[in-house]
Protein backbone atom coordinates (compact mmCIF):
# COMPACT_ATOMS: atom_id res chain seq x y z
CA UNK A 1 0.00 0.00 0.00
CA UNK A 2 2.84 2.43 0.88
CA UNK A 3 4.49 1.95 -2.49
CA UNK A 4 1.17 2.67 -4.17
CA UNK A 5 0.81 5.95 -2.19
CA UNK A 6 4.44 6.88 -2.94
CA UNK A 7 3.71 6.39 -6.62
CA UNK A 8 0.29 8.10 -6.71
CA UNK A 9 1.05 11.10 -4.42
CA UNK A 10 3.60 12.79 -6.76
CA UNK A 11 1.37 12.05 -9.73
CA UNK A 12 -1.64 13.60 -7.99
CA UNK A 13 0.42 16.67 -6.97
CA UNK A 14 1.58 17.13 -10.57
CA UNK A 15 -1.99 16.86 -11.79
CA UNK A 16 -3.24 19.44 -9.27
CA UNK A 17 -0.44 21.89 -10.13
CA UNK A 18 -1.12 21.41 -13.84
CA UNK A 19 -4.81 22.15 -13.38
CA UNK A 20 -3.98 25.23 -11.28
CA UNK A 21 -1.56 26.54 -13.94
CA UNK A 22 -4.15 25.97 -16.65
CA UNK A 23 -6.83 27.78 -14.62
CA UNK A 24 -4.48 30.70 -13.97
CA UNK A 25 -3.61 31.08 -17.65
CA UNK A 26 -7.28 30.72 -18.60
CA UNK A 27 -8.16 33.60 -16.27
CA UNK A 28 -6.46 36.07 -18.61
CA UNK A 29 -5.45 39.61 -17.69
CA UNK A 30 -7.10 41.86 -15.11
CA UNK A 31 -7.04 45.61 -15.72
CA UNK A 32 -8.08 47.87 -12.85
CA UNK A 33 -9.99 50.91 -14.06
CA UNK A 34 -10.71 54.06 -12.06
CA UNK A 35 -13.42 56.44 -13.27
CA UNK A 36 -12.48 59.77 -11.70
CA UNK A 37 -13.47 63.41 -11.62
CA UNK A 38 -12.33 66.53 -9.81
CA UNK A 39 -15.65 66.98 -8.01
CA UNK A 40 -18.98 68.64 -8.66
CA UNK A 41 -17.60 72.12 -7.95
CA UNK A 42 -15.03 71.88 -10.77
CA UNK A 43 -16.23 73.31 -14.08
CA UNK A 44 -16.40 70.61 -16.78
CA UNK A 45 -14.20 70.99 -19.83
CA UNK A 46 -16.27 70.90 -23.03
CA UNK A 47 -13.77 70.38 -25.84
CA UNK A 48 -11.59 67.41 -24.86
CA UNK A 49 -13.35 64.58 -26.69
CA UNK A 50 -11.35 61.94 -28.56
CA UNK A 51 -9.25 62.50 -30.58
CA UNK A 52 -7.73 65.57 -28.97
CA UNK A 53 -4.58 66.35 -30.98
CA UNK A 54 -2.80 69.40 -29.62
CA UNK A 55 -5.14 69.71 -26.64
CA UNK A 56 -3.84 69.88 -23.08
CA UNK A 57 -5.52 66.94 -21.37
CA UNK A 58 -4.08 67.98 -18.01
CA UNK A 59 -7.02 70.39 -17.84
CA UNK A 60 -9.51 67.51 -18.07
CA UNK A 61 -12.03 67.62 -15.25
CA UNK A 62 -12.77 63.89 -15.58
CA UNK A 63 -10.91 60.86 -16.80
CA UNK A 64 -10.32 57.14 -16.91
CA UNK A 65 -7.16 55.72 -15.34
CA UNK A 66 -6.09 52.14 -16.07
CA UNK A 67 -3.55 49.99 -14.23
CA UNK A 68 -2.05 49.07 -17.59
CA UNK A 69 -2.82 50.49 -21.01
CA UNK A 70 -1.38 47.57 -23.02
CA UNK A 71 -2.20 43.86 -22.69
CA UNK A 72 -1.73 40.71 -24.75
CA UNK A 73 -4.62 39.45 -26.87
CA UNK A 74 -7.08 37.16 -25.15
CA UNK A 75 -9.39 37.25 -22.19
CA UNK A 76 -9.25 40.57 -20.36
CA UNK A 77 -11.31 41.50 -17.32
CA UNK A 78 -11.83 45.17 -16.57
CA UNK A 79 -12.40 45.67 -12.82
CA UNK A 80 -14.03 49.11 -12.73
CA UNK A 81 -14.34 51.45 -9.74
CA UNK A 82 -16.22 54.74 -9.80
CA UNK A 83 -13.78 56.80 -7.71
CA UNK A 84 -16.04 59.85 -7.74
CA UNK A 85 -17.49 61.24 -4.51
CA UNK A 86 -20.65 62.52 -6.15
CA UNK A 87 -21.04 61.63 -9.86
CA UNK A 88 -22.35 58.61 -11.72
CA UNK A 89 -19.92 57.25 -14.34
CA UNK A 90 -19.81 54.33 -16.77
CA UNK A 91 -17.22 52.62 -18.95
CA UNK A 92 -17.88 51.67 -22.57
CA UNK A 93 -15.33 50.00 -24.84
CA UNK A 94 -15.13 50.24 -28.63
CA UNK A 95 -12.57 49.04 -31.16
CA UNK A 96 -10.79 51.91 -32.91
CA UNK A 97 -10.33 51.56 -36.65
CA UNK A 98 -7.65 54.24 -36.45
CA UNK A 99 -6.40 56.69 -33.84
CA UNK A 100 -7.90 59.68 -35.66
CA UNK A 101 -11.43 58.26 -35.74
CA UNK A 102 -13.98 60.96 -34.97
CA UNK A 103 -16.91 59.73 -32.91
CA UNK A 104 -20.50 60.52 -33.87
CA UNK A 105 -21.53 63.10 -31.29
CA UNK A 106 -25.03 64.33 -30.45
CA UNK A 107 -24.46 67.93 -29.39
CA UNK A 108 -28.00 68.41 -28.06
CA UNK A 109 -27.54 65.43 -25.71
CA UNK A 110 -23.84 66.12 -24.98
CA UNK A 111 -22.93 62.49 -25.61
CA UNK A 112 -21.58 60.05 -28.20
CA UNK A 113 -24.20 58.42 -30.44
CA UNK A 114 -23.74 54.81 -29.28
CA UNK A 115 -26.25 53.59 -31.89
CA UNK A 116 -23.72 54.48 -34.58
CA UNK A 117 -20.83 52.62 -32.92
CA UNK A 118 -20.07 48.95 -32.44
CA UNK A 119 -19.64 48.79 -28.70
CA UNK A 120 -17.99 45.66 -27.33
CA UNK A 121 -19.46 46.02 -23.88
CA UNK A 122 -19.92 48.33 -20.95
CA UNK A 123 -20.12 48.68 -17.20
CA UNK A 124 -23.26 50.80 -16.93
CA UNK A 125 -23.92 53.75 -14.67
CA UNK A 126 -22.00 53.13 -11.49
CA UNK A 127 -22.96 55.17 -8.44
CA UNK A 128 -20.10 56.90 -6.58
CA UNK A 129 -17.89 54.29 -4.92
CA UNK A 130 -19.56 51.39 -6.78
CA UNK A 131 -17.72 48.65 -8.67
CA UNK A 132 -18.44 46.59 -11.76
CA UNK A 133 -16.62 44.24 -14.09
CA UNK A 134 -16.51 43.42 -17.78
CA UNK A 135 -14.80 40.37 -19.29
CA UNK A 136 -13.96 40.36 -23.02
CA UNK A 137 -11.89 38.29 -25.41
CA UNK A 138 -9.86 41.04 -27.11
CA UNK A 139 -8.02 40.80 -30.41
CA UNK A 140 -4.91 42.87 -31.26
CA UNK A 141 -5.65 46.51 -31.98
CA UNK A 142 -6.51 49.85 -30.41
CA UNK A 143 -9.57 50.39 -28.26
CA UNK A 144 -11.19 53.36 -26.58
CA UNK A 145 -12.62 53.24 -23.08
CA UNK A 146 -14.98 56.13 -22.43
CA UNK A 147 -17.81 57.42 -20.27
CA UNK A 148 -20.95 58.49 -22.10
CA UNK A 149 -22.86 60.16 -19.29
CA UNK A 150 -23.86 63.55 -20.79
CA UNK A 151 -20.88 65.91 -20.94
CA UNK A 152 -18.32 63.43 -19.62
CA UNK A 153 -16.78 62.37 -22.97
CA UNK A 154 -16.05 65.99 -23.94
CA UNK A 155 -14.74 66.66 -20.42
CA UNK A 156 -11.89 64.24 -21.22
CA UNK A 157 -13.32 61.03 -19.80
CA UNK A 158 -11.70 58.55 -22.19
CA UNK A 159 -8.47 56.65 -22.65
CA UNK A 160 -6.84 54.63 -25.43
CA UNK A 161 -6.16 50.97 -24.68
CA UNK A 162 -3.87 48.72 -26.78
CA UNK A 163 -3.96 44.95 -27.29
CA UNK A 164 -0.87 43.28 -28.74
CA UNK A 165 -0.21 39.78 -30.17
Amino acid sequence: MRSFIRFVAPLAASLVLGVMATAASAAGTVVNVSLWDKGAETPMATDLGFPAPGKDLSSASMGIAVSQDTVKAGETTFEVLNSSADAIHEMIIVHLKDLTQVFPYISNDSRVDEDRLETLGEVSELDPGARGALRLDLKPGSYLLFCNIPGHFMAGMWTVFTVTQ
